[in-house]
């Protein structure tokens, strides 16, 4: 029972955790469009302290969108935030963190070597994500932010390093997952301290009058609303990298991560700058390059086998339907044993060698090349009997 409840909460949080996500990243590609697209408004507008104005047309009608230096001489009774779109994202991540990577830390959270404890990791978890947004916020607040490339290169550093500490501690899947609430804390920390607080003070500074408003600090949230959007790419590649294990189940998955979150910052900035006007199509072929050659250096490798194993013609069917019964039918089978599941994950049903060989690239991709399989490795699958799968591989 504890399993099924906890497949429904799954299902519950991720539900309402991908519809805030696509609101709240949605809002932030139209507003960062809509930033970059506003053309200087006419002389009469400019005198009502308009600065820029947009024409658009969707679902049948016309829209005229302006901005203003700092706010009208009477703001409208009705003035639309965009935040809970932010908290509501957040939360119901964080809600899936407990759910899947808490509550069952000893499967998902920690690899099969880990020496931490479950309590310990849940621990570095949570206070990771409250150092990483500390650290943020304060260079934030430094003279180097207003440096955009050097501060960028900075933090997609720091960002890198902790997708290589968390890949020390945590299992591959974890690692990854880290990095992304890693991200999305540093987003709505943007938002809950930074961006709605300085809308605050523009929207009183307009009720009250007061024309001496700090135009410095809806700048700095503007940059941080830009923070945002670049993280944005980064993050929803993280959100569904569970379904490519060649990439979180490599050796070297925090230097994947890095490459992929490159392109993906390469794409984004070529977005950014075109509606500013400034088309730079070489970042296409250069996220192409980064995406190809990431490609071909994480390439699959045959393995080696040892000797006993190489000189036998053919390995033994029996020996593989009796290695993968006997290491993987606990969770892939008609009726799964592990309290985790209820039924087979991703369908998948081991019950003699056909079934088995049907799916032989996988299980050579997830129990030798990648090793993510078994589940933290609780049925305790040998290196031996890994090598007796890929060299049954190779002879297929």
């Amino acid at each position: 029972m504890e399993s099924y409840i906890q497949e429904w909460l799954n299902l519950l949080f991720r539900w309402l955790h991908v519809t805030a996500g696509v609101a709240w990243i949605g809002a932030s590609f139209y507003f960062n469009w809509l930033e970059g697209r506003l053309e200087s408004a006419p002389g009469d507008k400019q005198k009502k302290g308009i600065k820029g104005e947009l024409w658009a047309v969707h679902g049948g009608g016309f829209y005229e969108i302006n901005k203003y230096h700092l706010a009208p001489e009477k703001l409208p009774k009705t003035l639309h935030w965009f935040k809970w779109e932010a908290y509501v994202t957040w939360l119901s991540g964080m809600g899936l963190l407990a759910i899947i990577y808490y509550w069952g830390a000893e499967s998902y959270l920690l690899s099969s070597q880990s020496v931490l404890s479950p309590e310990a990791a849940i621990g570095v978890s949570a206070f990771s994500l409250m150092i990483g947004w500390l650290v943020y916020d304060g260079l934030c607040k430094t003279p180097l932010f207003k440096q955009e490339l050097l501060f960028g290169l900075l933090l997609f550093s720091l960002i890198v390093f902790a997708a290589w500490g968390y890949a020390q501690l945590f299992s591959d899947r974890a690692s990854y997952i880290h990095v992304g609430a890693l991200i999305g804390t540093m987003m709505v920390g943007n938002v809950f301290f930074v961006i709605i607080p300085s809308q605050r003070k523009l929207v009183a500074a307009a009720e009250n009058g007061d024309t001496s408003f700090d135009a410095a600090i809806a700048e700095h949230a503007l940059k941080r609303s830009r923070h945002n959007n670049y993280f944005t790419l980064p993050l929803l590649f993280i959100m569904i990298s569970g379904h490519y294990a060649m990439t979180y189940g490599s050796e070297w998955n925090w230097l994947i991560l890095a490459a992929l979150a490159l392109a993906s910052v390469m794409v984004r900035h070529f977005f950014n700058k075109r509606n500013q006007g400034a088309v730079l199509t070489w970042l296409w072929p250069a996220a192409a390059v980064v995406m190809l050659t990431l490609a071909f250096v994480n390439r699959p490798q045959m393995t080696q086998s040892p000797p006993d194993i190489a000189q036998q013609a053919v390995v033994n069917h029996d020996d593989i339907v009796e290695v993968v019964l006997n290491r993987c039918s606990s969770c892939h089978s008609g009726q799964p044993t592990d309290p985790l599941f209820k039924s087979a994950p991703g369908g998948l049903e081991f019950s003699d060698y056909d079934s088995i060989q049907r799916v032989a690239d996988k299980v050579y991709s997830q129990s030798v090349q990648t090793q993510i399989m078994p589940l933290a490795n609780r049925t305790g699958m040998t290196d031996e009997e890994r090598e007796l799968l890929g060299a049954w591989y190779q002879q297929l």
